[in-house]
């Protein structure tokens, strides 16, 4: 089953159901916040896909944190701030079992149909 991780007023979110629902895919929705979000789960996706790509640098809750904060990130801190404040965590995930897609972008999930 293919999974969607995210928040559910994300903007992001909401273009990859569309799509997703267009394209008679079916999915389960995992919110961060209403169902949770475990480390190992966490670590997992930052071995897989690198930290770096799964921290969200671009969003609010980043751009609040204090610069030296931003300048001490490892993947240690990394990790703790995403289960924190899972807002953090780049969107859409996109998990289908085989493989993930972080972002959405309608040529990728396209090419998940071949």
């Amino acid at each position: 089953m293919v999974t969607l991780y995210g928040i559910p007023n994300c903007d992001t979110i909401k273009k990859a159901r569309r799509w997703l629902e267009g394209s008679g895919v079916e999915y389960r929705f995992h919110d961060y916040r209403k169902d949770g979000l475990q480390k190992d789960m966490l670590e997992q996706w930052a071995a897989e896909l690198g930290w770096e790509e799964l921290l969200n640098r671009r969003g609010t809750t980043w751009r609040k944190l204090p610069e030296e904060e931003k300048s001490a990130i490892n993947a240690e801190r990394a990790i703790t701030l995403m289960l924190e404040q899972p807002a953090m965590i780049k969107r859409p995930l996109l998990d289908t079992g085989s493989q993930k897609l972080l972002g959405f972008s309608e040529e990728q999930y396209s090419n998940l149909r071949s």
